[in-house]
């Protein structure tokens, strides 16, 4: 199985895995909050908290703190794309 960052520079290779890591630890953050409410995305936990279904505090501030989770990573995700692509051009 080949080794993915073999064919890069090594300060290269550490700023991927660190970016890497950083999305994975944003996912699973936002997931464990998620499932504290028993929902799969932050849509339906801001629909329980409307409707009435889940206390409005503290779950309106687990709502906002899932979509800071999720915005981060997608910010994350984009830049780590952008990495590639520099690093592509080296």
């Amino acid at each position: 199985m080949p080794v993915f960052y073999e064919n890069f520079e090594p300060d290269d290779a550490v700023q991927l895995e660190q970016l890497s890591r950083l999305i994975y630890e944003l996912r699973e953050n936002r997931e464990t909050i998620l499932k504290s409410y028993g929902v799969a995305d932050e849509i339906a936990l801001l629909e329980g908290i409307y409707t009435g279904k889940l206390p409005e505090h503290p779950a309106y501030e687990h709502y906002l703190g899932a979509r800071i989770l999720h915005d981060t990573r997608e910010t994350v995700r984009a830049l780590l794309a952008e990495c590639l692509k520099e690093i592509g051009r080296k």
